[in-house]
């Protein structure tokens, strides 16, 4: 029994047990006093800086995809602008976007049975190995929630490490699905044991049938990290992700990572935005 409760010793080191009227209160406190200093537009740019600009339709073709990225070859260069961080897509279009990318971003794609991740350990694995040969310098998984509702954390984290193991030297986002989750102690709980796995990002969301990104999660995901960091020395990043589109929530996210964080995380190594709307949004504001 000791090696499977190596991962319940490892919850216990952290304070789990959160409520969730305390932290909507945390995070409506930061957002009154905080958001109006960091709602301008050199913000915005570093913003946009962060997107991880992405494409997970059903119907996306080849031809889709290509023109998707010829969009963001368009933005290198066009001004000081930096360009977004990164695109996100399906396994089979990696080799689409590696042909058509003149860019400097880099190529992610969802792996592991994305979105639902109820697939063969082994599946998730291939894909990810997969994803990496064909060129994704990126991998967006998500937390094995069947697991985790059963609090089989020794399979849920043992899969997460062969992944990330599958990865190589790309990096490893593990999404959480925050909105199956609901509460502030499952998302704190799911944080931890994503991040003591290897995850070098940790995400709120995947868009597809959940609710999406909540600036609660985002608290809860954020003092995870600073915790996690505090007693490994290693640190992670926060990406957020699921229906984020106008410019004033990107802020609100912002003001949470810059908060809870600080100012160290604010670049797009340890923090993104996935977002198929949001870059038109925050061009439109940093044109105005």
């Amino acid at each position: 029994m000791a090696e499977i409760n190596k991962y319940t010793d490892t919850l216990k080191k952290y304070k789990t047990d959160l409520k969730d009227a305390d932290i909507a209160e945390k995070v409506e406190e930061i957002i009154s006093k905080k958001f109006a200093q960091n709602d301008n537009r050199e913000v915005y740019k570093r913003l946009y800086s962060c997107i991880d600009l992405t494409s997970l339709n059903t119907t996306d073709t080849r031809e889709d995809i290509w023109k998707f990225t010829e969009k963001v070859n368009g933005q290198d260069g066009a001004s000081d602008l930096a360009n977004v961080a990164a695109i996100c897509v399906y396994p089979n279009f990696i080799e689409t976007v590696k042909e058509a990318l003149t860019a400097d971003v880099k190529i992610a794609s969802v792996a592991g049975g994305f979105p639902s991740s109820q697939t063969f350990t082994e599946v998730k694995i291939a894909e990810t190995a997969l994803a990496v040969a064909s060129g994704a310098d990126e991998i967006d998984i998500v937390l094995n929630l069947g697991f985790f509702m059963d609090e089989n954390y020794e399979e849920l984290s043992e899969e997460i490490d062969e992944i990330k193991h599958a990865c190589r030297e790309a990096k490893l986002k593990v999404i959480l699905e925050t909105g199956a989750l609901k509460s502030a102690r499952n998302i704190m709980k799911a944080s931890l044991l994503a991040l003591y796995s290897g995850a070098d990002f940790i995400k709120t969301s995947t868009g597809k049938g959940y609710e999406g990104a909540t600036l609660e999660a985002a608290y809860v995901m954020c003092t995870a990290i600073r915790e996690y960091t505090a007693k490994t020395g290693r640190k992670a990043g926060f990406k957020a992700s699921g229906g984020i589109s106008a410019t004033t929530d990107a802020v609100k996210y912002y003001t949470i990572v810059k908060e809870v964080l600080g100012e160290e995380y604010l670049n797009n190594e340890y923090f993104r935005i996935g977002a198929s709307r949001l870059a038109d949004s925050l061009l439109d504001s940093i044109k105005e």
